[in-house]
């Protein structure tokens, strides 16, 4: 066995042992027969075998995208034995292992696209975050996000909330976020978004089945409540269109805060767990383009960074807001990555 095929291998074990850490049994069992049974008898073993490049990195996540096909098919019940495993009705190894062979035309084509599941949950921690800015600042808010993705997280104001006790959001809204919460509320202040907008390198567009299958894919099969909540955000989504764009983050935050902000307007930029998939070119100019418009702020046109991502030295997923003028940093809370709790620091 080469070197790069253990790697290969291995990659699909360390993704198993993250997601049964998570409580995803059945997700690591199909990552596990995956690590034990590809071989190089199908397309789809012959590609990822010989993958030209990290499969553990960010921009490849080459287990995921295996994992996203998989659980396509059996959402389709387009393999009888993969869809009982998947609701639990079958042993998922040997359905895994034949639907790698009998199915190999389809499952190769997932190779080709990195995951997005543009996790729905995550609003609550960009919305506690607001409830905090709009606090110190209480003005109108121009929302603008990095990565967006099919933009359910930018369509957070779709949604109600139970935030620690504070309830905020649509009050009618069919789609409740609630994490589990430890420390004291955000602030209950009022948080009124009046333009959002957001950018992504390839933005999923709901508007066809197949789109919104292919997003929902990427939730893994034993976490029905995600499934849920991303089922309910996309047929929210259908109505209140998110306004995604395609293209390069640095190249379109560069442009949106270089435009005009209106005074009386609380201007916040942010991203949740997107950060780490740009380049490093990408990251310095965004960088630079906010503390260029950070040094225009003013009390009239006040300026936010709210970011929840990894902490690359502790594997926290930290929330952190920074606003201008005051130039005050905040690190508001550690969050789960799918925003199952929060625990909130402020």
């Amino acid at each position: 066995m080469s070197d790069k095929e253990s790697e290969i291998r291995q990659a699909f074990r360390d993704q198993a042992r993250f997601c049964r850490g998570l409580g995803s049994e059945l997700t690591a069992d199909i990552l596990d027969t995956v690590a034990e049974k590809i071989d190089r008898s199908s397309e789809t073993g012959r590609r990822l075998l010989g993958w030209d490049g990290d499969p553990r990195s960010n921009a490849d996540n080459v287990t995921l995208r295996l994992a996203g096909g998989l659980h396509a098919l059996a959402r389709a019940e387009k393999d009888a034995a993969l869809t009982a495993a998947y609701r639990g009705d079958g042993p998922v190894g040997p359905a895994v292992e034949q639907a790698l062979i009998a199915h190999d035309d389809e499952l190769v084509q997932w190779l080709d696209l990195p995951p997005q599941t543009n996790e729905v949950g995550r609003a609550a921690a960009v919305m506690a975050g607001l409830l905090v800015a709009a606090d110190r600042y209480p003005l109108p808010i121009d929302i603008l996000e990095l990565g967006a993705s099919a933009g359910l997280v930018l369509d957070l104001n779709r949604y109600r909330y139970d935030l620690g006790g504070v309830e905020t959001g649509e009050p009618t809204s069919p789609l409740l976020l609630a994490p589990k919460w430890q420390g004291r509320a955000p602030p209950a202040s009022k948080v009124d978004i009046i333009t959002q907008s957001g950018v992504d390198r390839s933005p999923i567009y709901l508007s066809t089945p197949e789109a919104a299958e292919r997003l929902v894919a990427y939730i893994w099969p034993d976490q029905p409540e995600r499934i849920d909540r991303a089922e309910k955000a996309i047929r929210l989504a259908r109505a209140f269109t998110p306004p995604v764009v395609a293209g390069e983050a640095a190249d379109w935050t560069e442009q949106r805060l270089a435009q005009p902000q209106a005074e009386g307007v609380l201007r916040i930029l942010y991203h949740t767990i997107a950060f780490q998939y740009f380049p490093e070119e990408q990251k310095q100019r965004i960088r630079a383009a906010v503390e260029q418009a950070a040094a225009e702020a003013s009390a009239e046109r006040p300026l936010g960074w709210l970011s929840l991502e990894t902490n690359p030295e502790t594997g926290a997923i930290e929330l952190r807001l920074k606003l201008w003028p005051a130039g005050e940093g905040l690190h508001l809370a550690n969050t789960h990555p799918h925003l199952n709790w929060v625990s909130w620091l402020l």
